[in-house]
């Protein structure tokens, strides 16, 4: 069959038809392509954590926020407890609550880890088991807002998880204001996270969990009780 009879069959087409060469040009060219996007991929995704922890590492304390109609702390240090009672002490909130406490911890074990008040602390504070995760947080924290009426609410947690925290809730707290009050361990704004393995390590492991947070909002999937991610179906609206 003439060349002319296979271009006009179609089976020119056919990669067999092809030569060699040009079949070897073809590969080198999609091998390329696949390596320029994973190089763009990879160098973004080294910038974007590049950001996000000189973003974090900068983030302080607040000298003296204003005040507000409630505090929320997440659970996950000590640290964070400390300085959302402190909060409620000097009247930066009419209440607190403490969201994602072990469903074992009792009010007066948690009162006396926290050597808080107890007059205080039996008046004003607020307990929330439920949540498991910072999403789980996110959605306990809206249920209390929205049942307390309130309209500013300082949030406590690490710097290095204020970020993540302020996207869950801000999804959720539609007509809440938030007030961030990142509690700092380790002063990082130096860029001393790069000198610290333990510290570039957190980071890392966040911005990763900030990522999937963002990848949330386009595609929603949520932790089973097995760990696993699920999509979620989005209700029309």
């Amino acid at each position: 069959m003439g060349q002319n009879a296979l271009a006009a069959s179609g089976t020119v087409s056919d990669p067999r038809y092809y030569p060699a060469g040009h079949r070897s040009r073809r590969r080198l060219v999609f091998l390329r392509r696949t390596l320029f996007v994973l190089f763009i991929s990879a160098f973004v995704f080294a910038g974007g954590f590049a950001l996000f922890a000189v973003h974090v590492s900068g983030l302080s304390t607040p000298a003296n926020p204003s005040r507000a109609d409630a505090i929320i702390v997440l659970t996950g240090g000590q640290s964070r407890l400390d300085a959302a009672l402190n909060l409620l002490k000097a009247g930066k909130g009419k209440r607190l609550l403490i969201s994602g406490v072990h469903p074992s911890a009792t009010r007066r074990q948690l009162q006396l880890a926290t050597r808080g008040d107890t007059t205080l602390f039996d008046c004003c504070v607020d307990i929330d088991r439920a949540a498991l995760d910072t999403i789980g947080n996110a959605e306990e924290s809206a249920k209390w807002v929205e049942s307390h009426d309130y309209e500013r609410v300082i949030l406590v947690t690490n710097n290095y998880h204020m970020p993540r925290s302020l996207l869950e809730m801000g999804r959720l707290l539609r007509h809440a204001s938030l007030e961030p009050y990142p509690v700092v361990n380790s002063k990082l704004d130096d860029g001393g996270w790069l000198t610290k393995p333990k510290a570039l390590r957190v980071l890392f492991i966040e911005y990763n969990k900030y990522l999937l947070a963002l990848a949330r909002g386009i595609v929603p999937v949520k932790p089973t009780a097995d760990g696993d991610l699920v999509v979620q179906a989005q209700a029309a609206e």
